[in-house]
């Protein structure tokens, strides 16, 4: 079931958060759609905290034979925000219609109220879907849960291909060339609602990445030694358009098993780590098997999610570069697994999956 939702969430004050400071989290701000009654009529006191307000009186839920979301996308009322909220795997997104504008019709601080699980409507980022510029169909900017820009977004290119198809009506296998901070983006379409996207070729010069690592492997940075709090670890370098550090592990940590690791603790660690100019995603991998990978994540910008596209395509490549998995692999993400292919034959990298709309909104601005 696909709900639309009227929320009042005044946008007028900016909120005073620091760049570092993301939630992380990944719980839904609403209960499981299966769960609710098809039409729903609640009312919410409202909540408040300094600089930040949200009024959600009559708040209103309902099923989505009740409401068409191409009407609904339609809508173009002055003083509100429409958005659809979708997940790539528990990697959730507010999606933007912002095709009449190459400025993105909030800011930084407005999307980090946007953001909020407790505050807001709680997601990973902020997507705008803009026109294409340099001959490509559409451009894609994104602003985090913390409110900085980064270059680009697995999960969220998913997502944005979904959207686009919704917007434009289209039904069945469909491609799109997406302008990024990363460069080109080609997802498409699959016939069962997947989405397969040319993530382009890794880079792996160590400058490019980029990280003050210096390269053991060529120009590359490949099973390198990094020293986190006291802890050496084993890293690999890889950019996807986003810089990724890719461990499977370090000095006394053999088999590593991902699930024990305190991310909210060693995560930032590794985001601001002096050898990352730019910071950094970092990626604690577990192999069960040459093509079967499982990995946690934590994000730049937006702390631990339950998925990350960019970060599983560098998985796979480093995981090809250290000699520990063939070139096609099953990424297991605490959201569910990913398809990753690192093609020999043409360098780049391709990456399936789902992404699924979650409700359909309005906020006042």
């Amino acid at each position: 079931m696909v709900a639309a939702t009227s929320i009042s969430l005044s946008l007028s004050a900016a909120t005073r958060r620091s760049a570092s400071s993301g939630t992380g989290s990944c719980c839904s701000s609403f209960p499981p759609l299966s769960r609710r009654p098809s039409n729903l009529r609640s009312t919410a006191t409202a909540l408040r905290k300094p600089n930040l307000r949200i009024s959600a009186s009559s708040m209103s839920i309902e099923a989505s034979d009740a409401i068409s979301p191409v009407s609904f996308l339609d809508r173009k009322e002055s003083g509100f925000l429409h958005f659809v909220k979708y997940h790539g795997l528990g990697n959730d997104f507010i999606l933007v219609d912002n095709r009449d504008s190459m400025e993105p019709k909030i800011t930084p601080e407005q999307a980090v109220k946007l953001c909020d699980r407790n505050f807001g409507i709680g997601a990973d980022g902020v997507i705008f879907a803009m026109l294409g510029i340099n001959g490509t169909d559409y451009s894609m900017r994104i602003f985090n849960s913390d409110g900085s820009e980064p270059e680009m977004c697995g999960n969220g290119v998913r997502c944005f291909a979904r959207f686009i198809a919704e917007l434009d009506n289209l039904h069945g296998r469909h491609s799109f060339t997406i302008h990024t901070g990363a460069g080109l983006i080609v997802p498409e379409i699959q016939d069962d609602g997947k989405v397969r996207v040319d993530m382009g070729e890794p880079i792996l010069k160590a400058s490019d990445v980029p990280t003050k690592l210096p390269a053991n492997k060529e120009h590359s940075v490949v099973k390198s030694e990094l020293d986190v709090d006291g802890v050496t670890w084993n890293v690999t370098c890889v950019s996807m358009g986003n810089p990724h550090c890719v461990t499977f592990g370090g000095k006394g940590i053999q088999n590593l098993q991902v699930d024990e690791l305190n991310l909210a603790e060693i995560g930032p660690k590794f985001e601001h780590h002096e050898m990352f100019p730019s910071r950094t995603n970092t990626e604690f991998v577990q192999v069960f098997s040459r093509s079967h990978l499982k990995m946690r994540v934590w994000e730049r910008g937006a702390g631990a999610t339950l998925a990350c596209g960019t970060g599983a395509c560098a998985v796979v490549v480093a995981a090809v570069l250290e000699g520990r998995a063939a070139r096609r692999c099953t990424v297991d993400l605490p959201g569910g697994p990913l398809d990753i292919e690192w093609n020999e034959e043409d360098n780049r990298v391709y990456m399936t999956g789902p992404a699924e709309v979650v409700f359909y909104g309005s906020v006042p601005l």
